[in-house]
């Protein structure tokens, strides 16, 4: 038993020298890390050329999970995608309009489509110079006949700590902020959910954290829940506000596979080669 190595320098500058000395203290080598292996750093990569070396349990089911979503698909598939910044998840939302049937996005990220599209959207959270982002994933989405979903109808507040009043996507205030999206758009996720043998989600749908802007969020939840229940969906669900969510109403098992990695869970998503993978292929 190590301390953490990234007390070491040489950890993150995937030192050979370091990798000898660390393959000394053992016979074999497995990684059962999936949240690391996306880092090239000795104890992931360098070591694997001084001992046999393997995939843990928990990193082949992550791998099988991952793998269950970007190639072997069971269509029609849907990814509901939130986050506050649409430039942090572009690179995903781009691997995956040729794989998925929907692309449904929410959160904070969903306001730039709206504003993108004409509308007001208040005071509410976005990303200054997206323009040509959001034009990137409406023209590929079109080349590749995969659906983007954006809200309709949102829940205003007039700050984090209010309360919601619904309202039309095209009717928001100058002093309002979009915290959740709004029944007629909850349905229509719904919907998609209903229709998809696959699932995945990363990023809640609102401001959760305050539970007058959590029922989107919630929605989204029991719909895949329940389809889970019937055995109708294979669904995955990644990313800390998701887990975090899924974690605070209980319902975590009742999803096939939940990532509790960040980064590593993203750049598989982009389409990147993770060097921790890499190496024990």
């Amino acid at each position: 038993m190590l301390e953490n190595l990234r007390f070491y320098q040489e950890e993150e500058e995937n030192n050979n020298e370091f990798a000898k000395r660390l393959a000394s203290l053992a016979d074999i080598y497995v990684n059962d890390a999936f949240s690391c292996s996306h880092r090239a750093h000795t104890s992931i990569v360098e070591i694997t050329k001084f001992l046999p070396s393997y995939a843990g349990l928990q990193l082949n089911l992550e791998i099988d999970a991952l793998t269950k979503i970007t190639s072997e698909i069971k269509k029609p598939i849907t990814c509901i995608i939130g986050g506050s910044k649409i430039s942090t998840k572009i690179n995903i939302i781009k691997n995956l309009i040729p794989k998925f049937n929907n692309i449904v996005i929410v959160g904070g990220m969903a306001n730039n489509i709206l504003k993108y599209k004409g509308f007001n959207i208040g005071k509410s959270i976005q990303e200054a110079n997206c323009d040509q982002v959001i034009e990137e994933i409406f023209s590929l989405s079109e080349k590749n006949n995969c659906k983007i979903v954006y809200p309709e109808d949102v829940a205003v507040g007039k700050d984090l700590n209010g309360s919601a009043k619904i309202k039309d996507a095209s009717k928001v205030s100058e002093n309002e902020l979009i915290l959740d999206i709004g029944p007629k758009t909850i349905q229509t996720v719904n919907k998609l959910i209903e229709k998809s043998e696959t699932i995945l989600w990363n990023g809640p749908a609102g401001y959760f954290e305050n539970p007058n802007f959590a029922k989107g969020s919630l929605e989204i939840a029991n719909k895949i829940v329940e389809k889970n229940k019937s055995n109708t969906i294979y669904s995955v669900a990644g990313g800390g506000d998701t887990v975090a969510l899924l974690n605070g109403i209980g319902v975590i098992s009742n999803f096939n596979f939940v990532s509790t990695a960040g980064g590593a869970f993203l750049e598989y998503l982009e389409g990147k080669k993770l060097p921790g993978i890499k190496v024990l292929n």
